[in-house]
C-alpha cells in the first residue's frame, strides 16, 4: 500500500491539503494528515480548525512514498521556516521519493536548497523566490519526482497528478468516474 503524508502547518490552504487526501485515499493510499506543531488540531487559513493523524514530532515519516506540502497564508512560511520540516522534505528529496507542493508551497524547496533548476509552478504571489527554478506558467507542473501546482483553484488536478504518480490508469479510472469525472 502507499503511503503519503500531507504536512498540515498553521494557516494552511485547506482544499490544497484535503483534496489530495480524499483523493489519494479513493485511489487506496494510506494517507495520514501531520501537524507540525506540537497540537493535533491545526486551524487552516479558512479559519476551519481539523485534527490530524500525527504530529510531527512524535513520529517517524521517513517510511512515505509521498509528502505534500500544501500552501495557503501563512501556512507555506510556516512550514518553511520549520526545521524538521526541511529535514524531513531533504530527506524525500534525497532518496528518490515524490514530493508534491502547491500554491506556496513550492518555497519551502527554495527554502531548502532542493531541485535548483527543476521546472515548477507556484501561486504568482512567491515567484520571484523561485528564481533558480525553471518557472512554467502552467496549472501543475511535474519534473522527476517534485510536482507542484499553482493554487487552490487546481487542487483536484494537483490530487488527480499526485494519483497518477503512484497508482495505475485502471485505478484512476475507477476513481474518476465514481467522481463523475469521466
Amino acid at each position: 500500500m502507499k503511503k503519503v503524508y500531507v504536512l498540515l502547518a498553521e494557516g494552511f490552504e485547506l482544499i490544497e491539503a484535503l483534496t489530495p487526501v480524499d483523493v489519494l485515499r479513493r485511489c487506496g493510499a494510506d494517507v495520514k494528515t501531520v501537524s507540525i506543531s506540537e497540537d493535533s488540531f491545526v486551524t487552516s487559513a479558512q479559519k476551519v480548525t481539523v485534527k490530524s493523524d500525527l504530529v510531527l514530532k512524535e513520529s517517524n515519516l521517513h517510511d512515505g512514498d509521498m509528502l505534500i506540502l500544501p500552501g495557503g497564508y501563512p501556512g507555506y512560511e510556516n512550514l518553511g521556516k520549520d526545521s524538521n520540516v526541511g529535514e524531513l522534505v531533504k530527506f524525500y528529496a534525497k532518496e528518490g521519493k515524490y514530493i508534491g507542493a502547491i500554491c506556496g508551497a513550492p518555497s519551502v524547496l527554495a527554502c531548502n536548497g532542493i531541485g535548483e533548476g527543476k521546472m515548477v509552478t507556484c501561486h504568482t504571489s512567491i515567484k520571484d523566490a523561485m528564481s533558480k527554478y525553471n518557472y512554467q506558467n502552467k496549472d501543475v507542473v511535474q519534473d522527476e519526482k517534485i510536482i507542484t501546482g499553482v493554487g487552490a483553484g487546481h487542487s483536484l488536478e494537483f490530487a488527480l497528478k499526485l494519483a497518477e504518480n503512484l497508482f495505475s490508469e485502471e485505478v484512476l479510472i475507477k476513481v474518476k468516474t465514481g467522481m463523475e469525472l469521466l
